[in-house]
């Protein structure tokens, strides 16, 4: 097997390069470990006024439940990310997943909103696991063209989730109730459980993990072109891409009810129907993203999809002062979700292929930054009422500003990004 030298090597640290890359089987696995979080959090919406009722509790007391889980994924990103960088991916991301299923299966047999809020707290921190360890698997096993295919077809999946989470939840919330949306969740878990345990298998060698245990001084060999990597502009700028890109999708989930439902007027099976299509749209784009990156600039797909998200955000924000019908926003709503396609995954791709000595930190400050911001945004779009679209127009254009221009200043430091991804 050839070795390969990545940024930051010395001569006594290459690495044995990759073979086989990510096969489809793993690849189904990934994308399954990242849709935990998004189910989780949107499944069960629908059902809050009924949980305020059954749990004896208030409104807030509801809320509560979400942010203890969003916070719990958060800060579960920033445990797991550089554990697995230390002792390997697949005892961590097996602990998780275990101790997801546990926190599952009491969220939903919880007696109390204090049960609840602390069983979602660790359910965030477990289910965190899979995402952040997900990732750094695909650095592990692929590199370039192949890494950022891996990428976008994995975001496939995790992308589309967040999406058609809320229409499944509003569907199945009057004859299973919020108890039985989170029995769906936990059956969620018990599945990623059985195929991590099946399927995966330790992507990180052992010479790879000595470099980052504490016994080695931080400021020698690949320790220190980690540290230095986790600051260059090429791991931040493109990070901070796509965590604000993800903002710009948080916003337009977030505000969505009022946006067709009660501003347009949709029923309940339009605005089902309006959400799969924009979320068709988006795994399309993802797939066409795959398949060009075998022969375009990862850095060329990304630009264009970060350009048309900008465009497509100003034109809703246009629209909704210019006060033109409701309905046009329709168009450039689905123009802004579908460029994430050529986002998502591109921008993940060569952010941890700029840190190739800690694809796992990278992988848990990428996924931090994701979950913090969402959970930020969805409470933003509301500020105005449920008759008002501009706070989501706003935060869109700013969220697609920050990441568009994070991005081209990330551009313009390639040093720690390979050769391939360029052409």
């Amino acid at each position: 097997m050839a070795a390969v030298t990545r940024p930051g090597d010395s001569p006594a640290t290459l690495v044995p390069a990759p073979s086989g890359g990510v096969s489809p089987g793993l690849l189904l696995v990934i994308g399954l470990l990242s849709v935990i979080a998004p189910f989780a959090t949107d499944l069960y919406l629908p059902a809050f006024p009924t949980m305020v009722d059954e749990l004896g509790t208030s409104a807030s007391g509801v809320q509560l439940t979400l942010t203890a889980f969003l916070v719990g994924v958060a800060l579960g990103q920033l445990i797991f990310g550089p554990l697995s960088d230390r002792v390997g991916r697949l005892r961590p991301l097996l602990v998780g997943a275990l101790l997801c299923v546990v926190a599952s299966i009491v969220s939903a047999t919880a007696p109390t909103v204090g049960v609840l809020i602390a069983a979602r707290f660790v359910q965030g921190v477990a289910g965190a696991a899979g995402m952040v360890i997900g990732r750094a698997i695909i650095s592990d096993l692929a590199q370039g063209r192949a890494a950022a295919r891996a990428f976008s077809l994995a975001m496939i999946v995790g992308g589309v989730a967040p999406v058609v989470a809320p229409v499944i939840g509003s569907v199945f919330v009057s004859p299973i109730g919020w108890r039985g949306l989170l029995w769906v969740v936990t059956g969620i878990s018990v599945v990623m459980l059985i195929a991590v345990a099946t399927c995966v298998r330790e992507s990180y060698p052992p010479e790879r993990r000595a470099a980052r245990r504490p016994g080695r001084r931080i400021g020698t060999g690949a320790s220190a072109g980690s540290a230095r990597s986790l600051l260059s502009w090429a791991y931040v700028g493109n990070t901070v891409a796509f965590g604000f890109a993800f903002a710009v999708m948080m916003a337009y989930i977030s505000a969505s009810p009022f946006v067709y439902q009660t501003m347009m007027g949709l029923s309940e099976v339009h605005y089902g129907l309006m959400f799969g299509a924009n979320a068709l749209a988006l795994m399309g784009v993802s797939m066409v993203s795959a398949r060009l990156s075998a022969t375009r600039s990862v850095p060329g797909l990304l630009g264009t999809g970060l350009g048309l998200n900008l465009a497509a955000t100003l034109a809703v924000l246009v629209l909704v002062l210019s006060h033109a019908a409701t309905l046009w926003l329709t168009v450039p709503i689905l123009v802004a979700v579908a460029s994430l396609g050529l986002v998502l995954g591109n921008a993940t791709s060569l952010a941890l292929a700029a840190v190739p000595h800690a694809a796992g930190t990278g992988s848990a400050i990428l996924g931090a930054l994701q979950f913090g911001l969402g959970a930020l945004v969805s409470p933003l779009v509301g500020l105005r009422g449920e008759r008002s679209a501009l706070p989501m127009a706003v935060i869109m254009v700013v969220a697609a500003t920050i990441a568009f221009v994070a991005f081209q200043l990330g551009r313009g430091n390639r040093e720690r990004i390979p050769a391939g991804l360029l052409d």
